[in-house]
């Protein structure tokens, strides 16, 4: 039995959370807990979280300090083999994701991290497109260097080697975190199926400007100031040689 931990953290969600709340609870696999982190709410949120809670619903609505205090708090307390965080409005692919992904793994030697593709869709949760980003065969700390091409919905990582996400970082401490992890990690698999659904919208899709210079800096920390100020240069002359269509 590999458990997962399923970790959605909310502030006046009542507009999307249904559809995560019903995604978890529809999936094949049984061995799974929903953990629920939300940040004091004054919307409806706290009374859709209780009318869907069961047995395997975990949660608790008080203050925090943003969406990453939040899912450090609320990682606390899993108990699964693996955590995944999967915001409000984001879903599973379909109600068999974590069964398929499950069975592909070797209880007695499971790999660190698990990932796949994501599927962008709208607020009806139609799909639109898949993520620009193509998850690589092989993923390593150094894939990102191309930016995040593992989205941080579809990256399972073992419970034991969590470590809190940096605070300092207010909009792109998910793409540091995911870096910090994939070099701690021996093994990383790729499940080559599409996980999740992301909803196009969010926190570092309002704050594009302030999330991408988190980004860069990050980039430089981990990859160093010449690197990445050359590959972002080749970036921008590739565009205006070959604009995207």
């Amino acid at each position: 039995m590999i458990k997962l931990s399923v970790i959605t953290v909310t502030y006046n969600a009542e507009q999307t959370l249904e559809r995560t709340i019903k995604s978890v609870q529809e999936q094949s696999y049984p061995f799974i807990e929903h953990i629920i982190a939300d940040g004091n709410s004054k919307d409806n949120t706290v009374a859709l979280i209780e009318k869907y809670s069961t047995n395997k619903t975990i949660w608790k609505s008080e203050p925090d300090k943003g969406i990453y205090d939040a899912m450090n708090k609320a990682a606390t307390l899993a108990s699964g083999d693996y955590l995944c965080f999967l915001n409000a409005g984001d879903t599973f692919y379909d109600s068999s994701s974590v069964e398929k992904m499950m069975a592909q793994l070797n209880e007695n030697s499971l790999p660190d991290i698990v990932y796949g593709e994501t599927a962008i869709v709208d607020n009806q949760g139609n799909f639109l497109y898949m993520r620009r980003l193509k998850t690589p065969e092989v993923l390593t700390w150094k894939s990102f260097k191309q930016g995040m091409v593992v989205c941080h919905q579809a990256f399972f990582i073992k419970r034991p080697l969590f470590e809190s996400y940096n605070l300092n970082y207010r909009f792109s401490a998910d793409f540091d975190w995911c870096i910090r992890m994939m070099k701690k990690a021996n093994i990383l698999f790729n499940t080559h199926f599409t996980l999740i659904k992301y909803l196009n919208e969010g926190t570092t899709t309002a704050n594009r400007t302030a999330s991408l210079k988190e980004r860069y800096k990050i980039m430089s920390n981990y990859y160093g100031k010449v690197s990445t100020f050359l590959y972002h240069l080749w970036f921008i002359i590739r565009i205006i040689i070959k604009p995207e269509k």
